[in-house]
């Protein structure tokens, strides 16, 4: 087997680096597309609430009763949040997406030149 340039080592290190970060960033952004299914369904049930309904909010292993309209409030802040760190992941996942096609298409240019098929 054909000892590898030291340029194409560090191309092919540096694409297995960046493939670990496109999972990590698809992994961030199932973790808030989940969080943010579950604010949507706990403002959808605080919106069918009446207003004389009591409304508990779970701060770590106790619920406290508080008003609907904070707890609505906060909801929204939170759906808010979550929106707009999947929106700057999807982002990420696009700018990391074309680094990866770049430098495939590199390591893939220069294997062929090479004489080895990738």
């Amino acid at each position: 087997m054909t000892e590898l340039p030291k340029e194409l080592e560090h191309q092919l290190a540096q694409f297995q680096q960046i493939q670990q970060q496109a999972e990590a960033i698809a992994s961030q952004k199932i973790q808030m597309e989940i969080q943010l299914k579950d604010v949507e369904k706990a403002l959808d049930e605080i919106v069918g609430l009446k207003e004389d309904n009591e409304v508990y909010r779970a701060i770590g292993n106790i619920l406290i009763k508080t008003e609907k309209a904070k707890v609505k409030e906060k909801l929204v802040e939170n759906k808010e949040i979550l929106e707009l760190r999947i929106k700057t992941l999807n982002k990420q996942k696009e700018k990391i997406t074309a680094k990866l096609k770049e430098l495939q298409q590199k390591i893939q240019s220069a294997l062929q030149s090479r004489g080895i098929q990738g």
